[in-house]
């Protein structure tokens, strides 16, 4: 699902879909501010629903995982974004992370390390900082050339991705697949990391050009659903990384 919001905006743009307006509220950074901050707080809502229900009643969590992934198609193809289904991808995400948080917390304790999911989320708000810095200062400028090598980045992964899933389904790599082989499970890992990161500069590019031809301030919804897409995606990565080390430690 963030593959696919990464470059569904960018194609909007390039393909004329969403028009200048000539009239009306535009999107503006406060806008896409606050609707992340909302989204965020209601997906922290469903993480703590997830979290204290994944040992009792895990099929919630799981359940909620499918739910999130469908309401995450429904956004990014919709060419009119809704509101209301960029709310209930963001509780269903939460309920999931929860779920998928605690197991991970549980592993970390298991072998040692407490911390595990508190330092994910720290982790990943540095890296948000981080890479914010990066762009607004022009250090990383998100190109044509940028993105063509981002797109063919994440279909590599994609595949990897999926074999790596079967792979783990048999048991290899301790249940991370190829990312539990040995070093080279962990240098996987850290790239995914570090693209999950870059992804990050397309979602400020989208909200950059967004601006720049005008769009509607609904528009802001699509936003920030790709902001919470992508950290979302950031965090599950740090997190399994985090995992892998503490369990080869």
């Amino acid at each position: 699902s963030s593959m696919g919001h990464c470059f569904s905006w960018h194609h909007r743009l390039s393909a004329g879909r969403l028009r200048r307006r000539t009239s009306g509220s535009f999107m503006r950074p406060p806008g896409v501010i606050m609707k992340t901050t909302l989204n965020f707080a209601i997906l922290f809502v469903g993480a703590l629903f997830g979290w204290f229900t994944a040992v009792s009643m895990p099929y919630i969590w799981i359940g909620a995982a499918l739910v999130a992934f469908g309401f995450a198609m429904v956004n990014i193809f919709k060419k009119q974004i809704s509101p209301v289904f960029v709310m209930l991808y963001a509780l269903a995400e939460g309920v999931a992370l929860g779920g998928i948080s605690y197991f991970y917390q549980s592993y970390g304790e298991a072998n040692g390390y407490g911390n595990l999911v508190l330092t994910a989320v720290v982790a990943t708000f540095i890296v948000f900082v981080v890479m914010l810095t990066l762009y607004t200062t022009r250090i990383v400028k998100v190109t044509n050339r940028f993105k063509k090598v981002m797109m063919v980045a994440l279909i590599s992964y994609l595949a990897f991705a999926v074999v790596s899933f079967i792979a783990a389904l048999f048991g290899v790599g301790g249940g991370f697949g190829f990312f539990g082989v040995g070093i080279i499970g962990v240098v996987f890992s850290v790239f995914v990391v570090i693209l999950a990161a870059f992804c990050l500069c397309l979602d400020f590019d989208a909200i950059e050009q967004g601006m720049r031809y005008g769009v509607p301030e609904r528009e802001s919804w699509r936003m920030a659903f790709g902001l919470m897409v992508t950290l979302v995606w950031l965090y599950l990565e740090i997190l399994r990384l985090l995992a892998i080390v503490v369990g080869r430690n």
